[in-house]
């Protein structure tokens, strides 16, 4: 089952005028992305914080580091796990949100009792409520945690070579890696949006020809974010769910990148994608990667919400043809028909009076698609 945070459609698209972003915040925002963004790395040593580099100005650093050591002496950072708060700091935007991990190195034999060791990564911009988006926050402990993934760079950092060169090229992207992608895709096919928001929820593959492998990731990561893959409680379900609607015949959404802007192939739709597309071009033009991924965000909630509603009136309707009278007025309704029975079909496959009942909608929303062709 399914579960939804969002109460209406219109609060969940009208999120820039709610108090999540508010305009002081938006306006710190130009046509060109000026945010100043700025990274730090110590080496932790029982209680001693030992700086490695970083790209603060010279009196911003210590103030950070005494922040750090408080955080640590309270052992407010847990081991590969990202921590966001708000900092002050001798810099232009003065208070910034900081997030800040600890990553932990491994005891050796000789001293398996000693202190813990290890780097506190922390990276600086934007501010604690833009970072503190639950979705911002895991992209930021992968970041971190692909340091050590990077044995080349890991190594630079543990015998502090060659830091210009490996280190620094790596955590001064944390902010156009990490946050900027979604903003990127945006910009990238501006009114088709729609069609990756559907391919989406539908589960239908996106092929991206004829780009660079920054585009490729960008899109890659963006349908994933926009996907309600994951979001099931029960695992199994959600398998069997995406196992069946890849079986289903249908045609990969092709991004063609060699033109500008990119040609679009096999596009599909509906009115509910349709109906975020100013939404998320109203929050590139503010240049707010923040705004953006809290509304693709409220995009899969208000998804959510519509699934469920729909599995409730399934189930009504076993009982009641009334409530298959209203089933048929809510897929009409909300926009998102064909996407919701597809699920559906999918989740119900085992239940064969629910498949039946989602046959009646389906020919009912198809006789209603060919009445206004």
């Amino acid at each position: 089952m399914f579960t939804s945070q969002t109460s209406s459609f219109q609060d969940s698209i009208d999120v820039e005028e709610r108090d999540d972003f508010d305009s002081e915040e938006i306006s710190g925002y130009s046509q060109k992305i000026q945010l100043n963004c700025y990274y730090t790395i110590y080496l932790y040593q029982g209680t001693s914080l030992t700086l490695v580099d970083s790209s603060l100005p010279l009196e911003a650093e210590p103030e950070l580091r005494t922040y750090i050591s408080r955080r640590l002496s309270k052992g407010a950072l847990l081991g590969g796990m990202g921590n966001i708060a708000t900092v002050e700091l001798s810099i232009p935007e003065q208070a910034v949100g900081c997030y800040c991990c600890l990553l932990e190195q491994e005891r050796s034999p000789e001293q398996p009792d000693a202190d813990g060791n290890g780097y506190v990564i922390c990276f600086m911009g934007g501010s604690e409520k833009g970072l503190n988006l639950y979705p911002f926050a895991l992209e930021l402990d992968k970041y971190v945690q692909g340091l050590q993934m990077k044995p080349h760079i890991w190594c630079c950092i543990v015998t502090l070579q060659n830091l210009e060169t490996e280190v620094r090229p790596y955590l001064s992207q944390w902010f156009e890696e990490s946050v900027m992608h979604i903003y990127r895709v945006v910009q990238l096919v501006q009114n088709n949006i729609s069609f990756l928001l559907h391919a989406a929820l539908s589960h239908t593959h996106v092929d991206i020809i004829n780009s660079d492998e920054r585009t490729k990731t960008d899109v890659t990561r963006f349908i994933k974010a926009a996907s309600l893959q994951g979001l099931s409680q029960q695992d199994a379900t959600t398998a069997s769910l995406c196992k069946a609607i890849s079986e289903d015949t249908q045609s990969d959404l092709i991004i063609d990148c060699s033109t500008s802007p990119p040609s679009l192939t096999n596009t599909v739709s509906n009115r509910f994608c349709d109906d975020w597309i100013q939404a998320f071009l109203n929050a590139a033009e503010r240049c707010n990667p923040f705004l953006l991924r809290q509304i693709l965000e409220n995009f899969k909630l208000k998804a959510i919400q519509d699934m469920n509603s729909l599995k409730r009136f399934v189930r009504q309707a076993e009982m009641s043809h009334y409530a298959l009278f209203r089933c048929c007025q809510f897929l009409q309704g909300c926009g998102n028909g064909d996407v919701l029975l597809q699920n559906a079909r999918a989740e119900h496959s085992d239940l064969p009076e629910a498949c039946s009942i989602i046959g009646v909608l389906e020919e009912f929303l198809r006789e209603r698609e060919q009445a206004q062709a």
